[in-house]
């Protein structure tokens, strides 16, 4: 009876998460919030940065131009800085890279944060901006599949949906404080101030706590797989991304089209919606935007639950229930709105919370590829589909919104069809292919 308890109580053990695991996955979250609020709250000063970093003789509609592509130019360097960090993170070590993406995060942010003006530097100016925004997103590039990978292989196996969904979560936070922090800096300065000085303050702020993560995530150990890897000498020798390419496709189509899911959910169900409510309903602009705060907090609960779920069910099944939840939820949304605006805020957060299926994405793809190629294979294939569909679906959606008010909807039931089709993939035919985190597990395609 002795011997039953015991090994009860050890089986039980291994599934809890120790106080190493929980201080490693805190400064995981904490630092992948800062980084993407470094990330995203350029895009709430795109007005003010139009007016400080062009010609002010310069059409309104070219000046927004100039700025955009400047922001976009931050997703467009993400693979390239995704593909050469997680090169060398199969290579010399995860912790090394994981640190190294917030400090390339950091620095540019507090260096925007102190750049001259057009009026001050003339034509360097807005390269100097276009440069540090180039850095900016080669270091998410490499950010994002690093850290799933990094907390997955710290924390025992039947507690990664947790990691990786508090992680989203964590990722989550950083656009609803990038989003809070622009309203308080509107709301509590005048115009003027902001255009002085005021619009400095977040980038500033940004960078300083970002320099702060850098010194954090130095307590952080190295990933026990990596580390079990580099003794056993089974280190990948070649190009990790050759060794993806030539015998891992099944992994790869797997995570190029859940990431999708994530790049379009989020892009159409948290970025676009405030933007979308206020022109096919015409609801106030501080009414939508309160709603879509509301939208990114529930989504950064729904993160957590469903990588509970995850755990519990298994990821298949968790991925598969959640993209039906955030199909349904979404055509709840705009046709409730269109009928009761009054419930935008409401259903919003329910949608939000159902697009709490993204946290459930990396705890598939971390077992898609083997230990020794696991961040060039995730971060290639990340990276590649989140510029992608990322940059392509707000000019599909005002396309179709055309012709369709619901296209939204129709575009967010596309993406879980396709995810929900993978589901099903790796409940059956997928099981015996993708089976564990270990250095030494099985991985075939």
């Amino acid at each position: 009876m002795r011997t039953a308890q015991s090994q009860a109580r050890q089986e039980a053990a291994r599934h809890l998460l120790s106080a190493r695991d929980i201080r490693t996955l805190a400064l995981a979250s904490l630092g992948g919030a800062l980084e993407f609020y470094d990330f995203i709250i350029f895009v709430f000063f795109t007005v003010v940065i139009g007016m400080l970093f062009f010609p002010a003789d310069m059409v309104d509609w070219l000046r927004q131009l100039q700025v955009f592509g400047v922001f976009a130019a931050g997703y467009l360097a993400r693979p390239l800085g995704g593909i050469i960090m997680a090169h060398f993170g199969d290579r010399v070590g995860r912790k090394r890279m994981f640190t190294l993406s917030v400090f390339m995060m950091a620095v540019p942010t507090l260096l925007i944060g102190l750049l001259p003006t057009y009026a001050m530097a003339g034509h360097a100016a807005p390269l100097a901006l276009l440069v540090l925004r180039i850095l900016q997103g080669a270091a998410v590039g490499g950010e994002v599949p690093g850290a799933w990978v990094f907390v997955a292989e710290h924390v025992p196996e039947r507690r990664v949906g947790l990691a990786c969904g508090t992680l989203c979560a964590g990722l989550s936070f950083g656009i609803l404080l990038g989003t809070l922090v622009a309203t308080a800096v509107n709301k509590g300065m005048a115009p003027q101030d902001v255009l002085t000085f005021g619009w400095r303050l977040p980038f500033l702020a940004g960078g300083v706590f970002g320099l702060l993560a850098v010194l954090l995530r130095r307590w952080l150990s190295e990933s026990p797989v990596f580390e079990e890897l580099r003794q056993r000498k089974a280190l990948v020798q070649e190009l990790p991304l050759k060794v993806v390419l030539r015998g891992h496709g099944a992994g790869v189509i797997v995570s190029v089209l859940l990431t999708a899911l994530i790049a379009g959910g989020l892009m159409v169900v948290i970025l676009m919606a405030p933007t979308l409510m206020q022109s096919l309903y015409n609801l106030p602009a501080i009414e939508a935007l309160e709603a879509g705060s509301a939208a990114t907090l529930s989504l950064t609960l729904g993160c957590v639950a469903f990588g509970l779920l995850a755990d519990r069910l298994g990821p298949a099944r968790a991925l598969g229930l959640g993209c039906l939840a955030m199909a349904a939820s979404t055509y709840a949304l705009y046709l409730g709105v269109g009928s009761t605006p009054e419930r935008l805020t409401a259903l919003s957060v329910m949608v939000g919370f159902c697009a709490g299926v993204v946290g459930v994405v990396p705890t598939v793809m971390v077992r898609v590829f083997p230990a020794a190629v696991r961040y060039s294979g995730l971060s290639f294939s990340y990276n590649v589909s989140n510029a992608l569909v990322g940059g392509l679906t707000p000019l599909v959606i005002t396309l179709l919104i055309k012709t369709h008010p619901l296209a939204p909807a129709h575009y967010i039931a596309a993406l879980c069809g396709l995810s929900l089709g993978v589901s099903l993939y790796l409940g059956t035919a997928g099981r015996a292919r993708f089976a564990d985190l270990s250095p030494h597990g099985r991985h075939r395609d």
